[in-house]
C-alpha cells in the first residue's frame, strides 16, 4: 500500500519533490483509521543526561501499510537528532522498529554518520539506540536558557561562514565599524589558515575600539561550551590536527587577547537571538539560507535551548533517490534545497552551463546578477526554492512552537529572496492556512542585514563584575 501525496504546488524545476510535511501527515491518517495502532515515543538522552521526548502513534504491526512506519520513525528519528540532539535513543512501542533502527544507526549502517557525529563527534560518549518500556522512559527536560542581550562595553562581535568572515566593533550597542573578509576554509588543511584567520577579524575590529572588554562570536557548526565540535569549516583539517589546534581554537584566541570574556555559538542561534533583539519578538526560528542551512531558535520565553538546530541535515524531501547530501551522504536533507548548494543543483535543470570546476559561491552570483536582468531561469530557480520552503516551513512547525520565521543568508539576498518568500507564502496560504494566519515571514531590514548578527554576537558574553 503505497501512500497517497499530492502536493498542491511544485517545484517547477524538481516537480518529484515530496514533502515530509504532507507524507507525514498521509501516514498520520492512516494511524487515525487503524483500530490498533500503537503509542509510540523517542528519548533523545544527551551526554548531560537531559532528555527530549517525542511521543506520537504508528500502525500495528500487522497493518498491510505497516512497512511505512519504519521510514516514518526512521525520518523522524533523524530530523529530533539535528533538531535536540542526543547520544542515547530510547525506542518505546515498537520493538521490531527498534531493531531496525539499531542497524540503521550503527557504525556500518546507513547512517553511519549520525552515529558518529551524535556520539564521539558532539557528544563525547558513544552513540547507542535501544528498545525500552514505556513506564521507562525518562522525563522530558526541554529547558532553557538565557544567551547574549549584553550591550555594555566595547565589544567584538564576528561571524564565520563558509565564504567570508564578518567582524564588527560595537560600544554600548552601537556598531562602529564592520567589515566581511572573503576566505575559503572548507578543505583548507593547515589549522593556522583558520585560526590565524579569526585572529586577523578581531585585529581589524580592535584597532577601532579604545579597548577590547568582550568578545563574541558565530559560527557555522556545533560548539558546546566554545569548543568546536562538528562545523563543515574544518573538514579539510586532518583528525589529529583538529583535535590538536581546532578543538580548543577559541581558547586559544581568548589567550591571546588577555582573557577577556569570549564567547562562542552557533550561527543559527545567534540568528534567531538577532532577530529577536531587532523585532522585540519570540518564538522565532531563524534560518539563514547560505553555504549551509542554519538554523537558531528563541523560545516564545526569549531564551534559547540546548538544542542542535542544524537543520541543514533535516530532512524535507521523502522521496526515493532525493538529492544527496554529499557529507553525510543522506538524501532529501535542508542543504540541498535551502542554500547555495541548492542553487548550484537547480542551475542545470534551469539551463545554466556553469563549469564543474566554478565554485558554488560564484555561480551563486552569476544566478543572482541574471535574475536582476530579469532572466527567467534564474526565477525558476528561487521560485523552486521558495515552493519546497513553504513546505519545509510547515515541517518545522510540527516541531517548533513558532510565531516568527526569520529569513536570511546569501541566497536571499536581492530579487531571488523576495521570489523566495512569496512562493513559501503561497505554499502556505494554499496548504496551511492557519499557518499561514500565525506566522509571520520576516527578512531584516538593510542595517540588520549589515549589523544585527555581529551585535548579537557581541552581545553574547557578560562582562565580569569587578
Amino acid at each position: 500500500m503505497s501512500l497517497a501525496v499530492s502536493p498542491k504546488l511544485r517545484p517547477v524545476l524538481d516537480p518529484e519533490f515530496l514533502p515530509a510535511v504532507l507524507w507525514n501527515r498521509a501516514y498520520r491518517e492512516l494511524v487515525a483509521r487503524d483500530p490498533g495502532a500503537r503509542p509510540f515515543a523517542l528519548a533523545l538522552i544527551r551526554a548531560d543526561g537531559k532528555a527530549s521526548v517525542h511521543r506520537d502513534r504508528v500502525l500495528s504491526a500487522g497493518h498491510p501499510a505497516a512497512a511505512h512506519t519504519l521510514r516514518f520513525v526512521e525520518r523522524l528519528l533523524k530530523f529530533l537528532l539535528w533538531q535536540k540532539g542526543g547520544c542515547r535513543v530510547l525506542v518505546a512501542g515498537a520493538d521490531e522498529v527498534a531493531a531496525a533502527l539499531a542497524k540503521i544507526y550503527s557504525p556500518t549502517g546507513e547512517r553511519a554518520f549520525d552515529h558518529l557525529f551524535m556520539g564521539e563527534k558532539v557528544q563525547g560518549p558513544v552513540f547507542t539506540l535501544a528498545a525500552a518500556k514505556m513506564e521507562s522512559l525518562p522525563s522530558d527536560d526541554d529547558s532553557s536558557l538565557t544567551m547574549g542581550r549584553h550591550l555594555d562595553g566595547c565589544r567584538i562581535g564576528f561571524d564565520l561562514g563558509g565564504s567570508d568572515r564578518k567582524a564588527a566593533a560595537v560600544i554600548d550597542g552601537k556598531v562602529v565599524y564592520s567589515e566581511e573578509i572573503r576566505w575559503d576554509p572548507y578543505f583548507q588543511q593547515d589549522p593556522a589558515y583558520h585560526i590565524e584567520g579569526v585572529h586577523d577579524t578581531l585585529t581589524r575590529a580592535a584597532a577601532h575600539l579604545p579597548r577590547v572588554d568582550a568578545i563574541g562570536g558565530s559560527a557555522a557548526g556545533v560548539y558546546v561550551n566554545n569548543e568546536v565540535r562538528v562545523a563543515s569549516l574544518f573538514r579539510g583539517v586532518p583528525a589529529d590536527q583538529f583535535e590538536k589546534h581546532i578543538r580548543r581554537m577559541f581558547f586559544t584566541l581568548q589567550a591571546r587577547w588577555g582573557g577577556v570574556p569570549f564567547e562562542v555559538a552557533n550561527d543559527g542561534e545567534v540568528t534567531a537571538l538577532a532577530g529577536s533583539m531587532s523585532m522585540n519578538a519570540n518564538a522565532i526560528l531563524g534560518l539563514s539560507l547560505g553555504t549551509s542551512t542554519a538554523g537558531g531558535y528563541v523560545t516564545p520565553a526569549g531564551n534559547i535551548t540546548p538544542w542542535l538546530n542544524e537543520l541543514a541535515f533535516a530532512p524535507v524531501d521523502y522521496r526515493a533517490g532525493a538529492p544527496r547530501d554529499e557529507w553525510s551522504g543522506d538524501h532529501g536533507c535542508g542543504v540541498q534545497y535551502f542554500s547555495q548548494q541548492a542553487v548550484g543543483r537547480l542551475a542545470g535543470p534551469a539551463g545554466f552551463a556553469f563549469p564543474a570546476t566554478q565554485p558554488l559561491p560564484e555561480q551563486l552570483v552569476a544566478v543572482q546578477e541574471a535574475m536582476q536582468a530579469g532572466d527567467q531561469r534564474a526565477r525558476a530557480i528561487f521560485e523552486t526554492i521558495g515552493v519546497c520552503f513553504g513546505y519545509a516551513i510547515a515541517h518545522y512547525a510540527d516541531f517548533y512552537e513558532l510565531r516568527n520565521l526569520l529569513i536570511l543568508g546569501r541566497v536571499t539576498s536581492g530579487e531571488g529572496g523576495e521570489v523566495i518568500l512569496a512562493q513559501a507564502a503561497a505554499v502556505l496560504h494554499a496548504e496551511f492556512p492557519a499557518l499561514a494566519e500565525r506566522v509571520r515571514l520576516r527578512t531584516p531590514d538593510e542595517q540588520d542585514k549589515r549589523h544585527g548578527q555581529a551585535v548579537a554576537a557581541a552581545s553574547l558574553p557578560a562582562l565580569r563584575k569587578i
